[in-house]
């Protein structure tokens, strides 16, 4: 499993409001002894030529992280395809000849050493447009290889058409989904709530994922 690491570009999705945690930032919480971004830092930038950051809150807390920030340029918090469409800007214009972005969320310590190259080997062998990365029988549309020229059907699709659900998007491409194995620990496991980090913590401190 091989891919162009120089035409891909990194983004970390932390634009959402984090209700469920309180409003607090998911990405900057800790897991391990270690801040969530960090570790997703620590994971993606070698899989990738660059990294950026979406955040749509107050950019200090993050200033620190090496990235570059960038904010959705649609109002109204409509979602991580919103996300999506600022990174895919983002690269268009910040690094010359990216023709992909993958994204994960700012919410998952446990992203897989291997996200990239399986992503990009799975478009590659099944002929497919865009990829999503699966566990335990379940797809996670927000962790997923989008070819960079898609950027303007994503904005109509925003726009135009109001669409807000990822898959709702995505149904409309040829799809590879790539499954990772649960077992012991699903990689793809996020934080959405104070359980969700004290059982994050809990899995990093046992030793299951690294």
């Amino acid at each position: 499993m091989t891919n162009d690491k120089t035409a891909i570009v990194g983004a970390i999705l932390a634009g959402g409001l984090a209700r469920r945690m309180g409003g607090v930032h998911k990405a900057l919480q800790n897991v391990g002894g270690e801040i969530v971004l960090s570790r997703l830092i620590a994971r993606l930038r070698p899989q990738v030529a660059a990294l950026v950051l979406n955040v749509n809150a107050d950019p200090a807390p993050f200033a620190g992280f090496g990235m570059p920030i960038v904010a959705d340029d649609l109002p109204g918090h409509p979602g991580p395809l919103a996300g999506v469409l600022a990174a895919l800007d983002w690269a268009a214009r910040g690094l010359r000849g990216a023709r992909w972005v993958v994204t994960v969320p700012g919410d998952a310590p446990f992203i897989p050493s291997d996200l990239v190259a399986r992503l990009y080997d799975g478009v590659q062998r099944q002929g497919a447009e865009l990829a999503c990365a699966a566990s335990a029988g379940r797809t996670h549309p927000v962790i997923g290889l989008w070819p960079v020229a898609l950027r303007f059907d994503l904005r109509r699709a925003l726009v135009d058409e109001d669409i807000r659900r990822i898959d709702r998007f995505t149904g409309r491409y040829a799809i590879a989904a790539i499954e990772w194995s649960a077992d012991p620990v699903d990689p793809f496991f996020n934080v959405n709530t104070p359980d969700d980090l004290a059982e994050a913590d809990r899995l990093a401190a046992g030793g299951h994922l690294s």
